[in-house]
C-alpha cells in the first residue's frame, strides 16, 4: 500500500488531487472530523467518488491512534464496502446551516452574558429579579442602564410604564443602594456586549429568513403550521435537516437525530436506554425547545399527548417523547406536501389590527386621503363568511 503526506494548504490539496488520479484510485474516503473534510470534498467529487464517514464509527474499529494507521485503516475499510457514506449537503445549503449555526453560537454568548450580569448583581446584593420577571426586557434594560449612568432614582422612577410603577416601593427598596465602581464597569461592559450581539443575531436571523423563504417556501409554510414550530424553529429544522426524501420513514429521521432509546439486546433480552444523541446536535436543540413550546401552549394533539407521557414518564422524558412526535410529524407533513390541520383543536381567528397613524395637525386633502383608504379597507370582504 502507497503512503503519502500532504499538507492542508491549496498546493497541498491539489498535489494531492494530482496524486490520486495519477494512481487512478477507485475511491477516496475520509472522516467527517471538524470542516477538514470540506475542501477535500469539494475538490474531488465528480472527479473521484468521495466517501465521508462518521468518525466515531470508523473509530470503534481501530484502537491506535496515529495519522498513517488512520489512514490505512480508513483505506481498507472504503475498499471492503465498510464505510457507511455520511449526508453530504450541497455547498449552498452548508453555508445557509453555518450561518444559522453561527446564530446559535452568538444566542448562547449572550445567555452567558446575561447569566454574568445575574452574578454581578447578586454579588452587590441587589436583588432586581425578585421584582422583575425579566430583567433583560425593554423596562430592565432601561433600569440597568441608568445604573450605569448614575441616573437618579426618582428619574428612573418617572420613566417606567404604569404596571411597573405599581411596584415602586419593591423597586426603591432594591435599587436603594449602590453598585461599587467595579462592578458599574462590568455591568456596562455587558450591556455594551448585548446590544452588539442583538444587532448582529437580528441580521444573521433576517439573512437567514430570507434564504429559507426564497429557497423552499413551501416547507416554511408546512413548518409555521406545526403548533411550537416559529420562524426560528423552521428556519433552523431546514438548515439542519435539509431534504426529508433521504430519509425512507419518520423512524429513520428520528433516529439520525438522535432522539431514539439505545437499543442493546442479546439472545432474548432486550434493554433499552437513554437515547442515542446521534446526529445533529443543533437539530436536537431546536426540537427541544420546540417540544417546551408546544408543551406550554394551546390545547391540542400534541399538548394532549405530552400531559399523557408526563403522568407517566415524568417531564423530562415527556418532552423528549413530545420531541420525537414531532420530528416524526415533520416528516410525514414535508413527504406528503401538507399542512398541519387538527380538527378537534381548530387555530384560534387572527384579527387584523390596522394601525393609522395621525400627525397632530391635518391638511383637508390629507383628511381626505386617510378617510378615502379606511373606506377601501372597510369594503374588502371578509374571507372568514361564507
Amino acid at each position: 500500500m502507497i503512503q503519502e503526506r500532504f499538507d492542508r494548504t491549496k498546493e497541498g490539496l491539489f498535489s494531492l488531487k494530482e496524486w490520486a488520479k495519477g494512481h487512478h484510485a477507485d475511491v477516496v474516503a475520509c472522516e467527517s472530523t471538524s470542516d477538514y473534510w470540506v475542501q477535500i470534498y469539494d475538490l474531488l467529487n465528480g472527479i473521484i467518488p468521495v466517501i465521508v464517514g462518521n468518525a466515531h464509527d470508523i473509530k470503534v474499529l481501530s484502537h491506535k491512534k496515529t495519522d498513517k494507521i488512520d489512514s490505512l485503516i480508513i483505506a481498507r475499510l472504503a475498499l471492503h464496502g465498510m464505510i457507511q457514506p455520511s449526508r453530504v449537503f450541497a455547498q449552498e445549503h452548508r453555508e445557509f446551516r453555518k450561518l444559522v449555526r453561527l446564530r446559535h453560537s452568538l444566542v448562547q454568548k449572550r445567555t452567558d452574558i446575561k447569566n454574568q450580569i445575574h452574578h454581578i448583581l447578586d454579588s452587590e446584593l441587589l436583588q432586581l429579579s425578585s421584582v422583575m420577571s425579566d430583567i433583560f426586557g425593554v423596562t430592565g434594560m432601561h433600569i440597568l442602564q441608568g445604573l450605569v449612568d448614575g441616573t437618579s432614582l426618582d428619574l428612573l422612577l418617572q420613566k417606567l410604564p404604569p404596571r411597573i410603577r405599581k411596584r415602586e416601593e419593591e423597586i426603591r427598596s432594591v435599587l436603594s443602594d449602590t453598585l461599587s465602581k467595579d462592578a458599574l464597569f462590568r455591568l456596562d461592559c455587558c450591556l455594551r456586549l448585548i446590544r452588539c450581539l442583538d444587532e448582529q443575531i437580528e441580521v444573521i436571523t433576517e439573512s437567514a429568513t430570507v434564504y429559507a423563504y426564497e429557497n423552499h417556501p413551501r416547507q416554511m409554510e408546512i413548518l409555521l403550521s406545526v403548533p411550537g414550530i416559529g420562524k426560528i424553529g423552521a428556519v433552523t429544522l431546514l438548515a439542519e435537516i435539509g431534504d426529508v426524501g433521504d430519509f425512507s420513514s419518520a423512524e429513520k429521521l428520528a433516529s439520525w437525530v438522535g432522539v431514539v432509546p439505545r437499543v442493546a439486546q442479546s439472545a432474548d433480552k432486550l434493554h433499552t436506554g437513554p437515547i442515542t444523541k446521534r446526529g445533529s446536535v443543533h437539530a436536537r436543540w431546536i426540537l427541544t425547545e420546540i417540544a417546551h413550546a408546544t408543551a406550554r401552549g394551546r390545547m391540542n394533539k400534541l399538548k394532549s399527548f405530552f400531559d399523557r407521557k408526563k403522568k407517566a414518564l415524568g417531564t423530562g422524558k415527556a418532552i423528549i417523547a413530545l420531541a420525537r412526535k414531532i420530528i416524526s410529524l415533520v416528516w410525514h407533513l414535508l413527504s406528503n406536501d401538507e399542512l398541519y390541520s387538527d380538527p378537534q383543536f381548530p387555530p384560534k381567528r387572527t384579527t387584523d389590527h390596522v394601525v393609522v397613524k395621525v400627525p397632530t395637525s391635518l391638511t383637508l386633502d390629507e383628511l381626505l386621503q386617510i378617510l378615502a383608504e379606511a373606506n377601501v379597507y372597510l369594503k374588502k370582504k371578509d374571507p372568514d363568511i361564507l
